[in-house]
């Protein structure tokens, strides 16, 4: 035997017998496309070097999103509503069935004497949509609020009353094919019970922490009438945590949030401010006391960090089955405090940026420091701090993400929901980097159960400067029905162009996709997908 077939004889071993995650890239660099019952379609980002760790001469560019001219699309209630304070989207939203469905914050004061003190009640509020810009708030009948359930608060009960108080970030999942129909819907949130209802003890909980962040789950069978799981908060016996999201990656649920010094660190020990940390649970009931560092932004690992970056509340996330995206939140201090203090974060700037990740747990940003979403200029209604949602959809041949605005002057001005859009999965774009000069991509090994279709998200291409897309083994040696004289030609622009060969595309074999630039023209590739039925 050859050493070539020696090599190739050891992989195929491996990769018969390795233990793959649904549409994850796995242990061995693969892209497993098995047809799970979240999606059977893998998503390779232009900005993702996991999915696409192969590049010559390319040149990945980020796109900012444009804010929809209706903004802010979901406004706060009239005087005497549960959202008549704010409507915030510390939140969701999910597109259902045809039907956009937001999860969102609401505040029952317009004015505020201590920020968010414990005890405060920000209900859990609904609204639905038929296009994501023009919003309902449909009456659920389900909450007394000043005297009549003519509202829209989810309900939301406990064994312990005050755990069903929702005071910050709220973000849902739904689970269509969960065996429990009562647990199809599953959410977490942060609640700020008084110290004697934090049952199971709360070692690591400071003496002067009177904001101490109760990580609370619950579950429901249609995403309007909740119950607390168990009787304690999810942290419970642990130390101070905010949670701000929810997924179910692989084996495991996780929640990531907000920690900041001095109840998170660097590697080292020393202090890094507001950080991304996760949770995780195998079965949303019992979260392990563990926790994995999930992100920090470049300013905060630096040798010396630059003064007053930060991330604020972790990131709102999109699961796309091989990969996730997001949001995060690109906070930087004021330069000087307010000198009497009572806003201490008067001043505070925030920005939404992208970040990835492949595995669940560990994320990065693609392009550091690049806005997403920019806060607006000083005259419009979104100028001071943004903050993400786990809200994102598409639809057509867009992109469609909710963020909302946060004063931190405390008065609460402008806290309402806006829109941002782009092209479909339009985050950023491969294009030739040096002029003159040959330029291709080579992604990393993709295995099907079935037949795959693969697809591009292309700009720029002409039946003059199409795009050469190729098949290569694992070995990155071309396979003959697909390279060379039988490539592929995309020279047609659109978000879901089809890539065709003469021949379907193996099953069960792994294969890389190898991308290359015409001679001339500006040719823009977005993304690929890999689709297994």
């Amino acid at each position: 035997m050859t050493p070539y077939n020696a090599a190739r004889h050891i992989w195929n071993l491996l990769i018969t017998t390795a233990v793959t995650v649904t549409l994850s890239i796995n242990a061995f660099g693969q892209v497993s496309v098995d047809g799970g019952p979240q999606t059977s379609e893998a998503v390779l980002f232009s900005f993702d070097d996991h999915a696409i760790p192969w590049r010559d001469n390319v040149v990945v560019t980020p796109v900012t999103a444009e804010k929809h001219p209706a903004n802010p699309v979901l406004r706060r209630g009239p005087e005497g509503s549960p959202d008549h304070g704010h409507a915030i989207l510390y939140g969701t939203v999910l597109h259902e069935a045809g039907k956009f469905r937001m999860w969102y914050l609401g505040m029952f004061e317009a004015k505020v004497e201590s920020g968010q003190a414990p005890g405060w009640w920000r209900p859990m509020c609904y609204a639905e949509s038929d296009d994501g810009i023009h919003w309902t708030k449909p009456k659920l009948g389900l909450v007394d609020f000043n005297g009549n359930k003519q509202n829209n608060i989810c309900q939301i009960t406990s064994e312990v009353p005050s755990l069903a108080k929702v005071n910050d970030f709220l973000s849902v999942l739904h689970e269509p094919d969960a065996p429990d129909p009562q647990q199809r819907y599953k959410c977490v949130y942060i609640a700020h019970p008084s110290f004697d209802d934090v049952r199971g003890g709360r070692s690591g909980i400071g003496p002067d922490e009177g904001r101490w962040g109760a990580f609370v789950a619950a579950t429901s069978a249609d995403g309007l009438s909740w119950k607390v799981v168990g009787d304690r908060p999810m942290n419970s016996g642990g130390e101070r945590f905010e949670v701000s999201g929810l997924y179910r990656f692989g084996n495991f649920y996780y929640a990531p949030g907000q920690l900041l010094s001095p109840w998170s660190w660097r590697m080292d020990g020393s202090r890094i401010g507001r950080v991304m940390l996760t949770y995780r649970s195998p079965d949303f009931r019992n979260w392990l006391s563990a926790k994995a560092t999930a992100f920090a932004r470049t300013g905060q690992l630096t040798s010396t960090p630059i003064k007053g970056q930060q991330t604020h509340m972790g990131a709102g996330l999109w699961n796309r089955g091989n990969v996730m995206v997001g949001l995060h939140g690109m906070w930087q201090d004021a330069e000087k405090k307010p000198a009497d203090g009572k806003y201490w974060n008067k001043g505070v700037t925030i920005d939404l940026g992208l970040i990835v990740s492949n595995d669940g747990i560990h994320f990065r940003e693609p392009v550091p420091d690049h806005k997403v979403i920019a806060r607006g200029t000083d005259n419009e209604w979104d100028n001071i701090t943004l903050l993400q949602g786990h809200a994102f959809a598409n639809a057509g041949d867009q992109t469609m993400m909710w963020y909302s605005h946060w004063d931190t002057g405390g008065k609460l001005q402008n806290m309402e929901i806006g829109l941002a859009t782009m092209r479909r999965d339009g985050f950023g774009y491969l294009s030739r980097k040096v002029s003159g000069s040959r330029a291709h991509i080579v992604t990393a090994p993709v295995v099907a159960a079935t037949a795959p279709k693969i697809f591009a998200n292309v700009d720029a291409v002409s039946a003059e400067t199409p795009l050469t897309v190729e098949l290569v083994d694992e070995f990155d040696q071309p396979l003959p029905d697909y390279s060379g004289k039988n490539a592929a030609r995309v020279s047609n622009d659109g978000t879901r162009t089809p890539v065709v060969w003469s021949k379907a595309v193996p099953a069960n074999r792994p294969f890389a996709v190898r991308v290359h630039w015409p001679e001339g023209g500006d040719a823009r590739l977005y993304s690929l997908y890999v689709e297994s039925n």
